[in-house]
C-alpha cells in the first residue's frame, strides 16, 4: 500500500506544483516579464549586488543562459554589469535605479499572489511542508 501512496503523493505534488508555476508565470508575465528574468531581479533585489556566478546558482540557471537573460535585462534598463577590479573574470551584477523602482511597485504585488497561492494553508502547515519537502529533495 505505501507504494501505491508514494505514488499518488508524486501525482499529487507534480500537478500541484504545475498548477503553482502556471500561476506565477502567468502574474509575472502580466509585468511583461519571462519566469527566469523576474528570477534574477527577484535574487538581486533580495541579495543586492552579485556575481553572475552567484546569481545563476540562486535562480538555476546554468551560466551559458543566464547571460541571455541578463543581456534582456540589461537592454529594458533594470541591471547593470560591472567589472571586478581585482578579478577581470568576475562581473558584478547589480540593478539599475529603474529595476530597484520596478520591484518596489511589483514585488509586493507578485508576494501577494504567492500568500493567495497558499491562503488555505496555516502557518505550522507550512513549516511541515518545507520540512518534508526538503527532506525529499535531499534523498538522490
Amino acid at each position: 500500500m505505501s507504494q501505491n501512496l508514494s505514488l499518488k503523493l508524486f501525482v499529487v505534488l507534480t500537478k500541484s506544483s504545475k498548477a503553482i508555476q502556471e500561476r506565477i508565470k502567468k502574474d509575472i508575465n502580466n509585468y511583461g516579464m519571462y519566469n527566469s528574468e523576474f528570477a534574477v531581479l527577484e535574487a538581486l533585489y533580495s541579495k543586492g549586488k552579485q556575481t553572475v556566478r552567484q546569481i545563476s546558482d540562486a535562480v538555476l540557471i546554468n551560466s551559458g543562459s543566464i547571460t541571455y537573460v541578463m543581456d534582456k535585462l540589461e537592454a529594458k534598463g533594470l541591471l547593470e554589469r560591472t567589472d571586478c577590479i581585482e578579478d577581470r573574470r568576475v562581473v558584478y551584477i547589480q540593478m539599475t535605479e529603474e529595476g530597484k523602482q520596478f520591484m518596489e511597485e511589483t514585488f509586493p504585488k507578485h508576494q501577494q499572489v504567492i500568500e493567495n497561492v497558499f491562503q488555505d494553508i496555516t502557518d505550522n502547515e507550512k513549516k511541515v511542508l518545507i520540512g518534508l519537502l526538503k527532506r525529499v529533495g535531499k534523498k538522490e
